[in-house]
């Protein structure tokens, strides 16, 4: 039988004796194993950083680029200035 389950690795952490009580809490509340919780607080920690770099990395790109158009901060101010 073939798993479709990626293969996991086991990884140590190091961690305060407070989170690692509010993690067994958890657990035990949730009736799901600290591995399980482990892996969706970095999944969703991960679709977060992951997300907001590439969008930095994009914007830094764009801003590099030969076709970056830029305004002075005269131009800007006079815009919006208050009349």
């Amino acid at each position: 039988m073939i798993s479709s389950e990626p293969k996991s690795e086991v990884v140590t952490i190091r961690m305060t004796s407070e989170m690692k009580e509010r993690v067994e809490k958890l657990a035990q509340a949730t009736n799901r194993s600290k591995a399980f919780l482990f892996g969706e607080a970095i999944s969703s920690y991960l679709d977060v950083n992951e997300w907001q770099v590439k969008a930095i990395q994009e914007g830094l790109d764009e801003a590099r680029s030969p076709e970056a158009k830029w305004t002075s901060q005269e131009d800007l101010e006079a815009k919006y200035a208050e009349d």
